[in-house]
């Protein structure tokens, strides 16, 4: 028997990987989380044999989760994703498995063949291995694609404007709409944030509340409320600031950004996803 967590922050998504789990007799599913938070607790505390992990979790993604786990405890771990940019021939011929969003029986059935036979004849050491040369290739499949300049198609007034998604600062959802900052203007198109999100995936984007995603390629400045939330200051002049729900993602997205002391390679250990608290 199988001990399974399932780890994606789309609830339609962790329902199909937990019925696709139910249909198999040697799979137990101990836990299902839409939060990077929570499931490194929970991994940590009972570490699965298996874990169907999505690459792109809230503003911690599931790279950085994967590198935050025990190397000498390691689950086997199936990665989950809905963008084929991330370099898909690297799981092709590696230990390290990956179901592409929609998915059927059939292929889930063929990546479970795959873990089965890899549980037998792996070791610890070589899973870690195998782990770190795939997760070095989806971070350099990501810097590829954010070099890509896409454009988008949105109005203002009467007027549509193509604007280069490079180019855009805040991203605010309004009703039915999404606000997009291009320094001093605003623009409008019909979309929600999840689906304005995709379409500006490649750049770097950090949700800092439910209605609000910030391009830190054009964060001028950062501060603290008395509270504890976060006021972003984008290279426009366009002030944003992040919800209670946010704080402690955003505190730790932050934190990795922050030089290493004493000139510490970063190399040297995994970024950790609870760090101290960040100040500016």
């Amino acid at each position: 028997m199988m001990d399974v967590i399932i780890v994606d922050d789309e609830p339609i998504a962790r329902r199909t990987l937990r019925e696709c789990c139910a249909r198999e007799p040697d799979l137990r599913v101990v836990g299902e989380y839409g939060d990077a938070r929570s499931a490194l607790e929970a991994i940590r505390a009972n570490p699965p044999h298996l874990l169907f992990l999505d690459i792109q979790i809230d503003s911690a993604n599931g790279v950085v989760l994967a590198r935050s786990l025990d190397p000498d405890n390691l689950p086997l771990i199936v990665f989950v994703t809905a963008y084929h940019h991330y370099a898909l021939e690297a799981f092709e011929v590696s230990a390290v498995d990956y179901l592409l969003k929609p998915f059927d029986d059939e292929r889930f059935r063929k990546t479970l063949a795959r873990v089965r036979r890899r549980r037998e004849a792996e070791s610890g050491g070589e899973r870690s291995s195998v782990l770190n040369s795939v997760l070095a290739q989806i971070e350099r499949s990501a810097r590829a694609l954010s070099d890509a300049r896409p454009r988008i198609l949105a109005e203002s007034g009467s007027r549509m404007h193509m604007l280069d998604v490079g180019q855009v600062e805040v991203v605010e959802s309004d009703r039915n709409y999404v606000k997009l900052t291009v320094g001093r203007e605003s623009f409008h198109a019909r979309s929600t944030l999840q689906q304005a999100e995709k379409s500006l995936q490649s750049q770097p984007l950090l949700r800092i509340s439910r209605s609000c995603l910030v391009n830190m390629n054009h964060v001028r400045e950062i501060s603290r409320t008395p509270r504890g939330d976060f006021i972003f200051v984008m290279a426009g002049g366009t002030t944003v600031t992040s919800s209670e729900g946010f704080r402690d993602p955003v505190r730790q997205y932050l934190e990795r950004l922050k030089l290493n002391p004493l000139g510490r390679d970063s190399t040297d250990a995994p970024p950790a996803l609870d760090p101290p608290s960040w100040r500016p």
